[in-house]
């Protein structure tokens, strides 16, 4: 005849601790001092030698400076500019003078125009950077684009021809 076992945790109803020792020892990473590499310190003379076989003395400290890898550029397409030009006349973010748009990116938040979509209007853009071909298609158009850092591409030439 067989019998059913009965779960571990229901043989330790009634149990102050349930096989867990004292009270006090079950209170998670505190108990044990920390989680991980934690005591591993410098007053922790016992695992000093290993900590420095395995990973060298930079372990202990900080060292050096760490640069963010990233950088962040608002940048806009000019064709998403031309289609806003007339809402940002009438929000007065934009000028219109002798026929031609005046747009200052700064003063909308972004800091770049790039060369994406259609140009169908007469723009004077101003930005804190203008890709070659966002100011080749605002030209073509009769417009300028002016950029306060100006973007070049690096043409390396053939030499063995």
């Amino acid at each position: 005849m067989t019998t059913n076992k009965r779960r571990k945790v229901v043989r330790y109803r009634g149990s102050k601790t349930h096989g867990g020792g004292s009270k006090k020892k079950r209170r998670g990473s505190g108990h044990r001092g920390g989680v991980g590499m934690a005591g591993t310190g410098k007053r922790a003379d016992q695992k000093k030698p290993t900590i420095l076989k395995l990973y060298g003395s930079s372990y202990f400290g900080r060292h050096g400076f760490i640069r963010p890898t990233t950088v962040t550029v608002k940048a806009i397409n000019v064709g998403m500019l031309n289609d806003m030009l007339p809402r940002l006349v009438s929000e007065k973010k934009a000028t219109e003078e002798k026929g031609a748009f005046v747009v200052d990116l700064k003063d909308l938040g972004y800091d770049k125009l790039l060369g994406s979509g259609h140009v169908t209007r007469k723009i004077k853009v101003k930005a804190k950077a203008v890709s070659a071909n966002a100011a080749e298609k605002v030209a073509a158009a009769g417009g300028e684009a002016l950029a306060e850092q100006k973007v070049e591409m690096a043409v390396e030439k053939n030499e063995s021809q």
